[in-house]
């Protein structure tokens, strides 16, 4: 490729609304473009990219022996309701109505589509296991659209759907599936997790999300680093951090703590940790015809609720945040003094794991500027219900018995899921077992955000000059950057020939042949994050040189003019192969 006959629209500025780094590179890159909030052009700089992430994903699916096809990106809102999803997907799902009154989706993902395939074409035991696959356009209707590709609207996405006999297949059909996502993000030149996660909206049991580390991620990750073990922080199990309760040491008593609200002014105003004092939540679930009930949720002062986990215990599974007047009608003072002693109505206790174990602690005293000191199970309060409500801290005991957690920010971009039968029953898509009987197939489902990676691997590799892609994914691998090229005729001479020959070697090249001065092209190629380039110059070639330089390189060093495309094309090789 020569630059005279491609699109180079590098900007000098990044766009008022571009808040992190990737967007504002993206832009200024020239990699897209703002059609509206959360939808982009793809610029052919930002195309390039995109389709050397989609080869390698496509490499890996069909190793793993997946099989591609196309659905389309238009659903008929029959299948959404078949699946239930219709009315719980929530207002993301873009719904609109054709000409005739149908409804229909803009898909932002392909469950039901697939499932519909599957329930028509597979009759028998005997064409299971099976692995649909696709690279196709996806709409999710974000509320707050932002971080360019990183939350957008409109996106590129591959997913795969396993149908399998039984659950030994189905986990086989996983392992896969996850080995697979495993070298696909190496390829990719990726620093990344696997991490056990929950499954949201999408159900099912076993999942794991992907995520390249960068401290811009939106997702904490607990993980040991003297382990294996690595989870969301959504989904990673908090251990108690106390062993065993210790008995009361003294008695009970009503404190006074004037206009101390939070457990971190109650702390030091009664001069004691903040380990030892209770945060109180209130929740409430509704019942039909009848006034809702509240739970109150007690966790250890200097810990945090983790929602995900609270809706799935036992009746919480559709909770709200209770609101202020219910507060006071049921304890009897507004928030900032609550507690579980002396409530006005019943409420529903529930103790986090480390509270549980917890003595003379402090509670609220249900009255303005008064907490209970000295609490203590048993002796002052019922033994509570028991569950894991927290989100685990820096610090804790690794789940897996082998260390302590630390925390990192990532940002997802793959996820993969033990479906189950979810879909299968929902929508009955079943086969003929060995005995001729029908069974409801098991289901697989495994994502990974093609756009999204893009924004990721830029939030994991840039400088103050601009991006620096891995080899794999970069636009081009390497760029010539010759001086004078529309002056000089040995310049000239010498670049094209070193083209030629890396074209002829299968190097991804550009040829930047459009006479700019030598400060605009450097500026351009490292915004845009090329790997390599050599410079190609008058003085360095009447001494038999081109100057080379690694995107990552601080300082230029001198090639052999004859042998400099055989050096680069070897150093762009052993960078592809790991």
């Amino acid at each position: 490729m020569k630059a005279s006959r491609f699109f180079i629209g590098t900007l000098k500025e990044a766009p008022a609304d571009a808040e992190i780094v990737s967007h504002k590179l993206m832009v200024r890159a020239g990699m897209i473009r703002r059609v509206a909030g959360g939808i982009y052009n793809y610029l052919p700089i930002g195309l390039r990219s995109i389709r050397k992430v989609e080869s390698i994903v496509r490499e890996e699916m069909n190793r793993a022996g997946a099989i591609e096809l196309l659905m389309p990106a238009v659903q008929p809102a029959e299948l959404w309701q078949e699946s239930g999803r219709w009315e719980k997907y929530g207002p993301e799902l873009l719904r609109f109505k054709d000409r005739k009154q149908n409804d229909f989706v803009m898909g932002p993902t392909h469950e039901e589509v697939v499932t519909d395939i599957a329930r028509n074409q597979i009759k028998s035991y005997r064409q299971l296991p099976v692995n649909f696959y696709q690279v196709q356009t996806k709409f999710r209707d974000e509320i707050r659209p932002r971080f360019g590709v990183m939350r957008g609207r409109e996106f590129i996405m591959k997913d795969a759907y396993s149908f399998d006999k039984n659950m030994d297949g189905l986990r086989e059909s996983y392992r896969k599936m996850y080995d697979a996502y495993v070298r696909i993000f190496t390829r990719l030149g990726l620093e990344f997790r696997a991490v056990a996660a929950d499954n949201g909206s999408i159900g099912g049991s076993g999942s794991h999300e992907f995520h390249v580390i960068a401290e811009t991620g939106e997702d904490a990750i607990a993980y040991c680093p003297t382990s294996d073990f690595a989870a969301n922080v959504e989904a990673a199990d908090a251990l108690p951090l106390i062993a065993q309760r210790a008995a009361p040491t003294g008695p009970m008593t009503k404190t006074s703590t004037p206009g101390k609200a939070k457990c971190e002014s109650v702390a030091e105003f009664l001069d004691i940790p903040l380990q030892r004092t209770i945060k109180s939540i209130v929740l409430a679930t509704e019942n039909e015809g009848a006034e809702p009930t509240l739970w109150l949720l007690m966790l250890r002062g200097d810990h945090e609720m983790n929602e995900i986990k609270v809706n799935k215990i036992p009746g919480l599974g559709e909770f709200r945040f209770a609101t202020e007047a219910e507060i006071v009608e049921w304890f009897g003072t507004p928030p900032g003094y609550l507690g579980p002693i002396g409530t006005k109505k019943p409420v529903k206790v529930i103790a986090d794991t480390t509270v549980a174990n917890m003595s003379d602690f402090v509670v609220g005293s249900n009255e303005v500027d008064f907490h209970t000191t000295g609490v203590n199970w048993g002796r002052d309060l019922p033994e509570p219900v028991v569950a894991d409500i927290r989100n685990v801290q820096k610090g804790d005991p690794s789940p897996d018995g082998k260390g302590v957690l630390d925390i990192c920010r990532g940002i997802e971009v793959g996820h993969v899921f033990q479906l189950g039968k979810k879909y299968s029953e929902a929508m009955n898509a079943t086969f003929l077992d060995e005995n001729g009987k029908p069974q409801n197939m098991e289901m697989g489902c495994y994502g990974i955000g093609i756009t999204r990676i893009l924004g990721a691997a830029i939030e994991q590799n840039f400088d103050d000059r601009g991006i620096i892609w891995p080899e794999s994914i970069a636009p081009f691998e390497i760029v010539l950057c010759p001086m004078g090229y529309d002056r000089s005729d040995a310049v000239r001479e010498h670049a094209d020939r070193l083209y030629a020959e890396l074209v002829a070697a299968g190097v991804d090249v550009i040829l930047d042949d459009r006479g700019e001065r030598p400060g605009v092209m450097f500026a351009d190629w490292e915004l845009i994050g090329v790997p390599h380039r050599l410079v190609i110059g008058d003085r360095g070639l009447k001494e038999g040189k081109v100057e080379y330089q690694g995107r990552r390189d601080t300082e230029a060093t001198l090639l052999p003019a004859e042998s400099a495309a055989a050096t680069v094309t070897e150093k762009i090789r052993a960078a592809l192969a790991g």
